[in-house]
């Protein structure tokens, strides 16, 4: 019977063996690549000597196909937990190394338990995805492990942010994962996702696309909508999640963090009384006006490859976290289309699980037109900007800097569809259509019938111009609480987080809306 000197120093060999993970010579050219080992990352990541390992000796089961012999160190996966900045986290990280860090039974099992006990014990969720894909040799037991994994993350969906860092290649059915999480950080040169590779797409389909093109950064950043910041390097990455993570309360029950700050909350900004153009056509950069009212200029920008024509990200004001959805008038107008509609349509829900306040900026025409955008389904993606809007519960505050048109001042946020607080620049134009659109229509005949039909015209556009295209009826009505300098928009927006800071709303109870999806 072996001492308890020799049992402790073989349990140290066998832990030891474990941790070197997969041959040394591919942790060599991953550096070559310019790529860490999943345990660098996990160093870097996480505060020092705060990280604790669990199933460090989890191991498959299977026995087909030579894996009898077959050994995985820690299943390809390590899961644990520690602190980053300070504040507890889980963390789910694949090692390619480790049989390609392929996604098996016990693979599952450990990515499922790690979601689980970051629910139950409120503390965010960081996957680092790379994996060579679905361990075939494991079968019916791999199938049914990506849906503990599924139902796992979407349980936890609401109560934890999840955020996925997308650091080597994620395809076929394991792809979900991260799209299904929060937010999405995709590596440049390593990080591919896909629902099947260019090997698989020939096979299937015949169609012949490399790698790069079919599921690299520009598929997902730009293309499809898919990946919210894209990184240089893994560290480029890690630094990217703590900073998203800063803004980002540990779960549904707390509020974000509050910093110090020596930015003035009652600051004024002279500049943004003259920023807009003279003619309401002419488009201006809408992120100098976000840049110019948040704390220190700092704005974490999110998508900003994809539906352009819309802005979202995280700021803060007076040291508070705020989510941002403004429009943004030099790509396309600032209308909203079907992409942009989903865009801030799930970036709103997120904040508003997470008690996150909302800021937005409008100057919109409206929702895109034509039979493109119809058969697309505007009415449907568009909707669930008003879903968006009327369930969040969180301070909402309003500030309508130009056009809020149509269809868009409610999709923008207005006091109707639930605002707490809504303010206008002089410069706002709020009506239902703009000048030349309700002459057109309202004085058609007479506009046809008349000598002088481009006077009348005319005429007719300025005196509905000057009744409706501006901030005043709404204001007379109260839709609109104020109408402010440009130059005190910063100020404004902190006192009105200051009132609504402890905002409660009493809903009648229902499981969730049904959401045009």
């Amino acid at each position: 019977m072996a001492s308890t000197r020799e049992i402790i120093e073989a349990y140290k060999v066998k832990r030891e063996k474990i941790k070197q993970m997969g041959d040394p010579k591919a942790i060599e050219q991953r550096h070559k690549a310019g790529q860490w080992s999943v345990r660098e990352r996990i160093d870097y990541f996480f505060d020092a000597s705060t990280f604790t390992e669990i199933g460090l000796f989890v191991k498959h089961r299977t026995t087909h196909f030579g894996m009898d012999k077959r050994e995985v160190p820690a299943e390809g996966v390590i899961t644990g937990y520690g602190k980053v900045n300070g504040r507890p986290v889980i963390v789910i990280a694949e090692d390619y190394t480790a049989m390609a860090g392929t996604f098996g039974e016990y693979h599952g099992k450990k990515f499922a338990r790690a979601l689980d006990l970051a629910k139950d014990m409120g503390w965010p969720c960081i996957s680092m995805n790379d994996s060579g894909g679905a361990r075939l040799q494991e079968g019916m037991d791999t199938l049914e492990a990506y849906g503990w994994l599924f139902r796992a993350q979407i349980l936890a969906s609401g109560i934890v942010p999840q955020i996925s860092l997308l650091m080597g290649p994620c395809l076929g059915g394991q792809a979900y994962h991260p799209v299904m999480q929060d937010f999405l950080i995709q590596c440049r040169h390593t990080g591919f996702m896909g629902i099947a590779g260019p090997a698989f797409v020939k096979t299937q389909i015949g169609e012949e696309i490399t790698l790069e093109e079919l599921s690299g950064w520009k598929a997902h950043a730009v293309k499809s909508g898919q990946t919210h910041l894209i990184a240089e390097t893994d560290k480029d990455a890690l630094d990217m999640c703590k900073q998203l993570l800063s803004f980002l309360p540990s779960n549904n029950k707390e509020k974000p963090p509050r910093i110090e700050t020596k930015d003035d909350p009652e600051r004024t900004v002279p500049e943004l009384d003259t920023m807009l153009p003279d003619h309401s056509a002419q488009p201006f950069d809408m992120l100098r006006v976000i840049t110019s009212v948040v704390d220190d200029g700092h704005f974490f920008e999110l998508l900003k490859d994809y539906a352009r024509n819309c802005i979202i990200g995280f700021a803060r004001f007076n040291g508070r976290s705020a989510g941002i959805v403004a429009n943004q008038p030099t790509q396309i107008g600032g209308v909203i289309d079907t992409d942009a509609a989903d865009k801030m349509a799930r970036f709103i829900r997120f904040c508003d699980l997470f008690n996150i306040p909302l800021i937005s900026f409008h100057d919109c025409p409206g929702y895109m037109i034509g039979s493109e955008q119809d058969w697309k389904g505007i009415l449907r993606h568009g909707a669930k900007l008003l879903y968006a809007w009327a369930d969040a519960t969180v301070p909402l505050i309003s500030i309508i800097v130009r056009k809020s048109y149509a269809g868009a001042h409610y999709g923008m946020l207005d006091k109707s569809i639930g605002a707490d607080l809504v303010f206008a620049w002089p410069t706002a134009q709020v009506t239902i259509v703009g000048a030349e659109t309700a002459a057109s229509v309202i004085f058609a005949k007479e506009i046809k019938e008349a000598e002088n039909a481009q006077e009348v015209r005319a005429r007719r556009i300025n005196e509905y111009r000057e009744l409706y295209e501006n901030p005043y009826q709404g204001a007379e009505r109260g839709y609109i609480d104020d109408i402010i300098m440009p130059s005190d928009t910063r100020k404004m927006i902190n006192r009105a987080m200051d009132i609504l800071e402890n905002k409660t709303v009493a809903r009648p109870w229902r499981k969730y809306s049904n959401i045009n999806l």
